[in-house]
């Protein structure tokens, strides 16, 4: 076995800068809705998330099994810059799809990445195309479309199962539900995309003869890739958090405990037998299915639309980037100096634009300017009208939105008026006398 070189431990750092990107990218995929509806504080739930994506990192290492000698060809003559321009091409994507506040898929522009990287260093040989077509393209449209069904027919099921029972009642436990279901979401999330980074590692590795091809990632892959992950869930993805959690539909607690069981199910699911599929697709099918399944509720399609292009873009977006960034580190170190430094550039542009309207924990569920009513919406809204409630009453305890806002999603909530009182007979008479 050779030591690590200055190379393999550049691909080291840049796989944890990734997998800290995954972290922030993809907190709201376990704390959207729980943050959304209240039953969480913002920094309590990335907290608890955070903690137990490190330790889902411990659990199994099927998946990175899958991306250390699954997609990429070991023995294709995969070198390390090729993997880090794969990384490049990952890491970017993901900063931009934060920037816009889409929750698109990492897992998918680490493949995007590794692909167009690998294309245009070694050619098509060094991709093995059935697995990523068993392991990667067939969950990708199966996972949201199953995760979608399940969270339907959960959130159909638990508003017949509190039919008759008044919200303050069933609101303390819808809350312990959420959190709950939260947790084991943020655990398989851990499961699932931090091994992600270990077998881009391993492979590493491999192709530096530091492991033998076909290991495990080493302990200390594990504890780095926990590590990274954790710290970047701590620290939040709160632009994507709020379109999570208040762009696609209106979440109440019983949906939100819904849509969070329904896509733990399916991502334990999926680590299990080695697919390595996107949490945030899992997950933003998840939303959508509870919007569907709530009476009343509409889904924002205008936002679920640019969801879906982000996902088709993932892929060829990444690798295309990647692919540009393997040109130029094939040039020998100077190559791979000129990428380092390019994409720390766009890196700093990409956090400078953000800056212009930050968002954190303080106006994480603050909705800004209101999509436009489409006629899907417009439809539906003319037979769902908003259900009748006393004017000015208060909400119940734990309720995450006022009537207004669960029968017109999409429309910023009015103030409550103060209904005006109704003349008293003498001056009505003397009024319509007049």
């Amino acid at each position: 076995m050779e030591h690590i070189t200055l190379l393999i431990g550049i691909v080291i750092v840049t796989a944890l800068v990734f997998d800290f990107t995954n972290g922030f990218h993809d907190t709201a995929n376990a704390m959207a809705t729980t943050i959304s509806t209240g039953a969480l504080g913002p920094r309590v739930a990335v907290a608890m998330s955070a903690i137990l994506n490190l330790v889902g990192a411990f659990l199994s290492v099927e998946v990175a099994k899958t991306i250390s000698g699954g997609i990429i060809d070991e023995d294709s003559g995969i070198r390390p810059e090729v993997i880090f321009a794969g990384l490049i091409g990952a890491i970017l994507w993901n900063l931009v799809t934060w920037l816009a506040g889409l929750p698109s898929s990492s897992s998918h522009a680490l493949f995007g990445g590794l692909i167009g990287a690998t294309v245009v260093s070694v050619g098509l040989d060094g991709v093995n195309g059935d697995a990523i077509v068993m392991k990667v393209l067939i969950p990708a449209v199966a996972a949201p479309i199953v995760a979608g069904i399940a969270t339907v027919a959960a959130t159909r099921l638990t508003y017949r199962l509190g039919r008759g029972r008044a919200p303050e009642d069933t609101a303390k436990g819808y809350r312990a539900g959420q959190i709950a279901s939260a947790a084991l979401v943020s655990l398989a999330h851990g499961t699932n995309d931090a091994q992600k980074t270990m077998g881009v590692i391993t492979l590493a590795l491999v192709t530096g003869g530091v492991v033998a091809p076909d290991s495990d990632p080493p302990l200390w892959v594990i504890v780095s890739a926990g590590l990274a992950i954790a710290l970047g869930t701590y620290l939040g993805g709160w632009r994507i958090i709020r379109t999570m959690g208040k762009g696609i539909t209106d979440i109440q607690p019983p949906q939100g405990f819904a849509a969070q069981t329904g896509a733990a199910t399916v991502i334990l699911a999926s680590s299990h037998i080695g697919f390595a599929l996107s949490t945030t697709q899992v997950c933003s099918g998840a939303v959508m299915g509870a919007g569907v399944g709530r009476k009343g509720a509409v889904v924002r399609w205008s936002t679920a639309g640019r969801m879906v292009i982000a996902w088709v873009l993932t892929l060829p977006a990444a690798g295309l980037v990647a692919g540009g960034a393997a040109l130029l580190a094939d040039q020998g170190n100077a190559g791979v100096t000129a990428v380092a430094v390019l994409a720390v550039l766009a890196c700093g542009t990409i956090w400078a634009l953000s800056r212009r309207k930050p968002v954190d924990h303080t106006n994480v569920n603050e909705v800004g300017t209101q999509e436009p009513v489409g006629a899907v919406t417009a439809a539906l809204r003319s037979v769902a009208p908003p259900p009748a409630g006393p004017v000015g009453s208060a909400a119940p305890e734990g309720a995450a939105e006022t009537a207004t806002e669960r029968g017109v999603p999409g429309i910023a909530p009015e103030p409550a008026k103060t209904p005006t009182p109704a003349p008293a007979p003498a001056a009505a008479a003397s009024g319509a006398s007049s």
